[in-house]
């Protein structure tokens, strides 16, 4: 997955077209692998916000990208350009990996690539890209979708946490961790976390959370329970969803149970340790619980997972 287009066309968001340029761009100075081969494409200049973009090509490169991305378009009530629409499905038949980002998914939704799948897009505009394309199953509440080489994001931030989900699958956790520092966001984010939640970090050091996240993440390798997080916090458990809740989007045991998967992946990508240490060291106990669990988080066994990425 080495060469990545960005599809553009007058009427196009900025930002979202400047984060996949800024993510697939360059690497930071400390990641050592190849970088993506970036190119912007579009049929003549276009106008994204204030400003102008300079394509490197038409759209006819699209279908020579491994990645092709869509950002995302200010009118979703106007349908999407035609030349653009037939540009990203020659592109899907010929083998490449689609992702829109925000509103982008109308481009993908046209171009008949989200039907019979889940997706989604920006909150705002989930209604309608559901009553226009009654054959979506369209998803309001995630910040990404990932249906292996069809992938939707909602809007702005779950937009680069689609971009930095995407430098994870191809390059490992420890490089996307490095570009997620040099652009100064949260390395990792659950793509079924929820798109809005009332209160998205912690406000405060007296927020109940606060001190009790990084408290379960220096201890990954005991056998945490609900009940030992609100313990910890000193709430009902009852209280301590609400409060997972509403600072993550998710249940406290999702919670905990995403991060134990991330520690494997850290785990099978840095070291020689044995399934069975791995699976000791981010408290899951067995191997075959390990297994299990990865398996169905991840998509592929640990043991498969660090074959990929430790070659």
């Amino acid at each position: 997955m080495n060469s990545v287009a960005v599809a553009t066309t007058d009427g196009m968001l900025h930002f979202e077209l400047a984060l996949a340029c800024e993510v697939f761009g360059s690497p930071p100075d400390a990641v050592r692998v190849p970088w993506y081969d970036l190119s912007v494409c579009g049929p003549r200049p276009v106008r994204a916000g204030r400003f102008r973009v300079e394509p490197d090509g038409g759209f006819d490169r699209l279908a020579e990208a491994d990645t092709v991305i869509v950002p995302a378009l200010a009118d979703v009530d106007e349908d999407p350009p035609a030349d653009l629409v037939d540009a990203v499905r020659a592109a899907h038949e010929s083998g490449a990996r689609v992702v829109s980002l925000c509103t982008g998914a109308f481009v993908l939704a046209a171009a008949g690539l989200l039907d019979g799948l889940r997706a989604t897009t920006h909150w705002a505009h989930t209604d309608q890209l559901a009553a226009r394309y009654p054959r979506i199953e369209v998803d309001p509440d995630v910040l990404y979708v990932d249906n292996g080489r069809v992938l939707t994001s909602a809007g702005k931030a779950a937009a680069m946490d689609l971009c930095l989900h995407l430098v994870r699958l191809d390059h490992g956790s420890a490089i996307a961790n490095v570009v997620a520092r040099r652009l100064v966001v949260p390395p990792h984010r659950e793509g079924g976390q929820a798109q809005f939640v009332s209160t998205p970090v912690p406000e405060d050091d007296g927020h109940p959370l606060a001190e009790l996240l990084p408290w379960v993440m220096r201890r990954l390798d005991q056998p945490l329970t609900v009940e030992d997080l609100a313990r910890q916090a000193n709430l009902s458990s009852r209280h301590l969803a609400r409060h997972f809740r509403a600072v993550t989007g998710t249940t406290p045991l999702r919670w905990l149970l995403a991060q134990r998967i991330r520690r494997a992946q850290e785990l099978l990508e840095s070291t020689d340790d044995s399934i069975d240490a791995i699976a000791a060291a981010a408290g899951m106990g067995t191997a075959t619980t390990l297994r299990r669990h990865f398996h169905r988080a991840v998509g592929v066994p640990p043991d498969t997972y660090r074959r990929t990425f430790r070659a």
